[in-house]
């Protein structure tokens, strides 16, 4: 069975998208009604501005979210997932392709939460960091030790957990993993604590947003952050999708959950290989692969 993952932020990339435009008519007509909806060319960023462009909140998370859905798109037939999943801001990317939101529902919807994860970060200051080779119990009694705010906020894989809170509740606890034995605690270049409790005020602008967004039943379950559970039920989808900014994301479970199912193949659409690597990762012995 055929599982098909959705990168997140961070897997941006100067050029991304560009070979899509160029050679593919119905991409390009995507590319520009996105350009339009957004009411900049994001497209130039996408193919010919800087890093530092890409890695602005505002841009990053279109421009990865247009590359996956316009990619899934450019398949025709050959996007015939059994299921489907999306690591943070590819859940987004993941619905759109599986047909329970519509392009321009969803572009809209992946603008409006760059714009308030962005306030959010500028409200207080707060950042993330990747923990390595301690278990996710040991991560969460620790994170739970700290007076500050911190929680785990990414399961990538077993041995690999991402903590996201106030830069001094980060500190602290990044001392106390390695004085339990962790390989490395090693902050991460972010502007904000996503997945956090810090991101409430983010939460609450968005969820009248999603609540008024139309979402249908999509063509095959997709596996949510929120609880790692395949989910087809429109109500409980953006139920979940609301409550996606402040809780964790459960990939190492929605993994789990789809190998369970029946998922020996997954296919990682848009920028970048990261899921790939993390699916080996969580599931050994699966098939992996990519399109970009």
């Amino acid at each position: 069975m055929k599982a098909f993952v959705f990168p997140g932020q961070g897997a941006q990339f100067v050029g991304m998208g560009k070979d899509l435009y160029d050679n593919n008519a119905e991409a390009r007509e995507l590319f520009e009604k996105a350009n339009d909806i957004l009411g900049f060319r994001i497209t130039d960023l996408m193919f010919n501005g800087t890093e530092e462009d890409l890695r602005q909140t505002k841009v990053t998370q279109p421009a990865i979210f247009l590359h996956s859905v316009i990619l899934a798109k450019s398949l025709g037939d050959e996007f015939k997932p059994d299921m489907v999943a999306g690591h943070s801001l590819g859940e987004f990317s993941a619905l759109v392709a599986a047909g329970a939101l519509s392009f321009e529902d969803g572009l809209k919807l992946v603008s409006k939460r760059a714009m308030a994860m962005q306030k959010a970060c500028e409200i207080k200051p707060s950042t993330m960091a990747a923990v390595l080779a301690l278990p996710d119990e040991k991560v969460e009694e620790l994170c739970a030790e700290v007076d500050d705010v911190v929680a785990p906020a990414n399961y990538n894989c077993p041995g690999q957990v991402v903590i996201s809170g106030t830069i001094e509740g980060i500190d602290a606890a990044c001392e106390k993993m390695l004085a339990a034995g962790a390989k490395r605690a090693l902050k991460l270049k972010v502007g904000g604590a996503f997945h956090s409790p810090l991101m409430m005020p983010a939460q609450e602008e968005l969820a009248e947003a999603i609540e008024a967004a139309e979402i249908k039943a999509p063509v095959c379950p997709i596996y949510q952050n929120v609880d790692g559970k395949p989910h087809t039920d429109p109500a409980e989808i953006k139920a979940n999708l609301i409550k996606q900014l402040t809780a964790p994301v459960r990939w190492t479970q929605d993994v789990q959950a789809m190998v369970a199912d029946g998922a020996d193949e997954f296919i990682e659409l848009g920028p970048g290989n990261v899921l790939q690597g993390l699916v080996k990762k969580i599931a050994k012995g699966v098939a992996t692969s990519g399109k970009q």
